[in-house]
């Protein structure tokens, strides 16, 4: 063995002994690190092991190999990437600038599996042939989905990091995501408690825009979240998270998002949030903004407008008893805002669109102002105006002036 592996051992056995968690209880950790170090050293010069060559790329290796994701730590840590995925243990990625790179990683199958129960075991969740596919949140935030053979070929991991380049609006606008006057606008909306939509492709920013829109929050509102698992970090001193939950080994327990949306609304809400709408979970969350609780969420679409048409039909899913009679003219209704975003060719996540629901339908068809468009890759003012100001106006925003001022 070499000198890193033996400490490795060493610092495994000393972690065992106190019967730390290295990954939570990390003051701890780097104590035993210390103290397994110093040891080392006291050996090495003796001549009884052989020396450390390089001790702070020593005491990182073994630090990311006990309380970190061993070779996977290092793009962890890096905050340019904002992604990392195997699609086999010799082929790695990671995504940097909403860029992929392939890195020069290599994992063995043991490895990868190693590794996959060191990310489950603090979350509760499993993963087993019965069972082959897992979503949970990592200790630092990240989002971790898990699919294992015969469902793959090799078992394959994504880890979504929640890169915080955006707190707020104004960070959106620096970053150049939005501009000044349609961030003003939105900001506006959110004030108003209007329903807003935000919409787009995997990774094209809903999340964190959905965290920027949590600033303009009004700071005495309640406000509950619900996800499948968590993401959102809105500010608040009244928020309340809630995510899903895996069956258990017998088929029961299982909290799927339908229930959460309806619970929330049992918490004295006085606004919702939902992580991302797919399913049947619409109808519910149509449900609680009919009934005049202000709210946000997102949902995958390509364009404003197929954001509302999809709107439109996965409340069908929640049952037969459920007709297009009563979802169009709820969607057409309950919805105020929907933002598109999308990201450009080089990778940089953008605004694609603001669109205001009118509340009025054409044959089918929920209809949409445009406030802002993309024209030659600038946001650029619409030809839209919201159908009623009295929202805006209870809030003491004149929305005329602030559009006029976009213009």
């Amino acid at each position: 063995m070499d000198a890193v592996a033996i400490l490795e051992s060493e610092v495994r056995e000393l972690v065992r002994t106190h019967g730390i968690d290295p990954v939570r209880d990390r003051a701890a950790f780097d104590g035993l690190l210390d103290t397994a170090r110093e040891n080392y050293e006291r050996r090495a010069g003796r001549g009884d092991v052989p020396p450390l060559l390089d001790l702070a790329r020593a005491e990182r290796a073994v630090r990311d190999a006990v309380a970190g994701l061993g070779p996977l730590q290092r793009y962890l840590d890096d905050p340019e990437i904002e992604e990392i995925w195997v699609n086999s243990p010799s082929r790695v990625f990671v995504a940097r600038g909403g860029t992929a790179e392939l890195t020069p990683t290599i994992l063995t199958s043991g490895q990868v599996a190693d590794l996959v129960e060191r990310m489950l075991e603090p979350t509760g969740r499993r993963i087993d042939v019965s069972s082959p596919f897992v979503d949970a949140s990592l200790p630092g935030g990240e989002r971790l989905h898990v699919v294992i053979p015969d469902v793959t070929r090799e078992w394959s991991l994504n880890i979504r990091k929640f890169v915080a380049r955006a707190r707020s609006l104004d960070d959106l606008v620096a970053l150049g995501t939005l501009t000044a006057p349609a961030a003003r606008f939105l900001d506006a909306c959110v004030r108003a408690g209007l329903n807003v939509l935000v919409a787009g492709a995997t990774h094209a920013g809903k999340t964190t825009l959905v965290n920027a829109l949590g600033g303009s929050i009004p700071a005495d509102e309640r406000v509950i979240v619900c996800e499948e698992v968590f993401e959102l970090r809105l500010p608040g001193r009244d928020v309340v998270g809630m995510q899903c939950r895996q069956p258990s080994l017998e088929g029961t327990g299982e909290i799927p998002l339908r229930r959460l949306v309806k619970e929330a609304l049992r918490m004295r809400p006085d606004r919702i949030v939902v992580g991302e709408v797919r399913e049947a979970e619409a109808f519910d969350l149509l449900v609680a903004l009919s009934s005049g609780i202000p709210g946000m969420c997102t949902l995958h679409a390509g364009s404003a407008r197929e954001a509302v048409a999809k709107m439109c039909t996965l409340p069908l899913l929640a049952g037969e008893n459920v007709t297009s009679n009563f979802v169009v003219p709820s969607v057409a209704t309950s919805l105020d805002v929907v933002v598109h975003l999308a990201r450009d060719a080089r990778g940089a996540r953008r605004v694609r669109e603001i669109a205001l629901v009118t509340g009025r339908v054409e044959n089918g068809v929920v209809e949409l102002a445009e406030i802002y468009r993309t024209e030659r890759d600038a946001l650029v003012r619409g030809a839209g105006h919201p159908v009623s100001t009295e929202p805006f106006a209870r809030v003491g925003i004149d929305v005329a002036a602030l559009l006029r001022a976009g213009d």
